[in-house]
């Protein structure tokens, strides 16, 4: 436990001076005073501070393509999959914000050893998108005339860029921004016939109350 804690702290101080003085501003002896640990601590947990700035891209990362394979295994239509996806990924940018930020201000600083994984992981999490358009275009739910990569990379695309303008005390929840994505992507992507099931219009969001 007491080395889970200490790892902790070491992420934690890491992403606020991350953020705050970029990666090059940062030492590893810097990392362990402000968190009130030694170099061996920090050496113990993390090899060095590549391997930190890698943990810190792929926690994230790896929650999105979890939950996302975590979909297509627990729902069974084209539709309640990318719904779920959808809401999973909007919910990162709250769970791992600052995770988040310092991925888009220091990630070309990571060594090929680890962008490579990182990049391997994203593409999975495409070819999930990939394969849920494709196979709601197979089922009928989703607009034939829509490319499938274009598409997916035009959803992966609109909800990336909430880590610019996502604010968590805001005046919407992170919930209530999931519900907008979702009825927005899924009035462009739904066949005219689709929109009328009912169980695909309870996804819509005159469906929901708003706080």
């Amino acid at each position: 436990m007491a080395e889970k804690q200490l790892k902790e702290r070491i992420i934690e101080t890491a992403l606020k001076l991350f953020e705050r003085y970029g990666y090059h501003g940062v030492t590893v002896d810097r990392i362990v005073t402000e968190c009130n640990a030694s170099k061996g601590g920090f050496y113990h947990n993390f090899k060095s501070k590549d391997e930190l700035l890698y943990h810190i891209h792929d926690v994230f990362i790896t929650y999105v393509l979890n939950k996302a394979q975590e979909a297509y295994v627990k729902y069974k239509t084209p539709t309640e999959r990318l719904c779920a996806i959808i809401q999973s990924f909007v919910k990162v940018f709250d769970l791992y914000k600052p995770h988040i930020t310092v991925f888009y201000q220091e990630s070309t600083y990571l060594k090929p050893e680890y962008s490579e994984k990182i990049n391997e992981k994203r593409e999975q999490f495409k070819q999930v998108i990939f394969q849920v358009i494709r196979e709601g275009i197979e089922a009928g739910e989703f607009r034939s005339e829509l490319p499938v990569e274009i598409t997916g990379m035009s959803i992966i695309g609109m909800i990336n860029w909430t880590y610019k303008w996502y604010k968590p005390h805001g005046s919407m929840t992170i919930e209530e921004i999931a519900k907008v994505f979702t009825d927005l992507i899924l009035h462009s992507l739904l066949t005219e016939q689709a929109k009328q099931k009912e169980e695909i219009s309870a996804f819509f969001l005159k469906n929901f109350s708003h706080s």
